[in-house]
């Protein structure tokens, strides 16, 4: 009969010879250690079971076995313990994320080698009887250390996932829209607080600048009439032909240094008095240190006899200048008693400055004994009779045209023109 394959069976009576060497039992194959499932209060790291099986225990345990038998049952019982826990990690490795703390407890976790001390600082001998408990000890040890180590990381772990990757972009992007939302909620409460105000910001701002013109104003004034920047230094004289501009100028030098807002215009009227051509005069102020001064000098409109020479005099009876020759082109005055600057002479001279210039060219003399009886003389021997200085323009215009008709009429014939009576004017033969 055919044995199955597989098995070996011999007597039980045979026996080994006396001295030979005890046959070698044959152990049937294991079926590989199926990993066991994570369950929530175990840590990530592998850990090898305190308890080993059964067979293993009778088959190491067996008596009439050599050491180095016991060593290869021994070192494959911890392979397959160790591919066990390797296998586990590696399962629960790929559902967390590989972390420093997972290689770490993986590195301790690993058995420990023949060598390693015990407890009381003796080796562990490499073999022997009680292997299977120094292993047992050894794997409470590191279970212990393992639920210590482990509970950290798996705090660690559980706050990962149990935040996703979803929910926090979610909540970045919440927090983004929280922020914009802010941002709007304060621009248009800026806006709104702006719209309800603007009526008195519009009334601040009015304050405001009102307050800073006054202020300007008052340093421009504080400036102009006590600062030394605006003092006066440079005087300018226009419009002089026959008084000496330097001398003006000296005259009025005692406003140099004084402020252009505090010049002291009635002493520079003083000054200026001292000069009898100077008719009229007009100051002017060009900041910041300029006084410009321009003088109306006066004219002479008739001669005056004076002894051997002649005083040629304005409207007002100043002498403006002498000379030893009547001016061809100014008459001669006869004033008789009266005094010049009198009334009787401002009327004379008023007659001769509303003569036309045709006529007045021609005027050699005017007379009056009263300021009502005003006589001209012309350079052909005509007179006019004039009269008052009323209506003297009327009356000026009467007498060219009197004096156009006549040269057109009868040229060259000395005549008298009266003209007293502006409305009727009369030509007489000169008696």
């Amino acid at each position: 009969m055919k044995r199955p394959e597989g098995f070996d069976e011999r007597p039980e009576s045979a026996a080994p010879e006396t001295g030979a060497p005890a046959p070698r039992q044959r152990r049937a194959p294991r079926p590989p250690r199926r990993a066991v499932p994570p369950t929530p209060d175990d840590g990530l790291e592998a850990r090898l079971d305190p308890a080993p099986p059964a067979a293993d225990a009778e088959t190491d345990s067996t008596p009439g076995t050599s050491p180095r038998e016991r060593a290869e049952a021994f070192a494959g019982t911890a392979g397959r313990r160790l591919g066990a826990g390797l296998s586990s990690v590696a399962g629960r490795l790929r559902a967390y994320a590989p972390d420093e703390d997972h290689a770490t407890a993986h590195d301790e976790s690993r058995p420990v080698a023949d060598t390693a001390p015990r407890h009381d600082g003796t080796r562990r001998p490499h073999g022997g009887a009680n292997e299977h408990d120094e292993l047992a000890e050894h794997d409470e040890r590191a279970e212990h250390d393992d639920r210590d180590a482990g509970s950290a990381t798996d705090a660690r772990v559980t706050d990962v996932l149990e935040t996703p990757i979803g929910a926090r972009v979610r909540a970045a992007e919440t927090a983004r829209e929280a922020r914009i939302a802010k941002r709007r909620r304060r621009l248009l409460e800026r806006a709104e607080v702006r719209r309800f105000t603007r009526r008195s910001r519009h009334r601040r701002a009015a304050w405001i600048t009102a307050a800073g013109i006054v202020v300007v104003l008052g340093a421009s004034i504080l400036v102009a009439v006590y600062s030394p920047l605006m003092a006066l230094q440079t005087i300018e004289v226009k419009g002089t032909n026959r008084v000496d501009d330097a001398a003006l100028r000296r005259a009025l030098s005692g406003q140099i240094g004084t402020p252009l807002a505090r010049l002291d215009f009635d002493e520079v009227k003083r000054d200026i008095a001292e000069f009898p051509l100077v008719e009229s005069y007009v100051t002017e102020e060009a900041p910041p240190h300029t006084l410009v001064v321009t003088v109306t000098e006066r004219t002479p409109v008739v001669a005056v006899r004076s002894g051997r020479s002649f005083d040629l005099v304005d409207p007002a009876g100043i002498v403006v200048q002498s000379a030893k020759a009547r001016p061809a082109t100014m008459p001669l005055a006869d004033i008789g008693s009266a005094k010049l600057g009198s009334r009787v002479f401002r009327t004379m001279t008023e007659v001769v400055l509303a003569l036309p210039s045709t006529v007045r060219s021609q005027t050699k003399a005017v007379a009056a004994s009263t300021a009502d009886d005003v006589t001209l003389t012309l350079q052909d021997g005509s007179k006019v009779v004039w009269g008052s200085p009323d209506s003297s323009d009327a009356k000026a215009r009467l007498l060219a045209a009197l004096v156009k008709d006549h040269e057109a009429r009868n040229p060259g014939t000395v005549v008298e023109y009266d003209v007293s009576a502006p409305d009727n004017g009369v030509i007489r033969a000169a008696g």
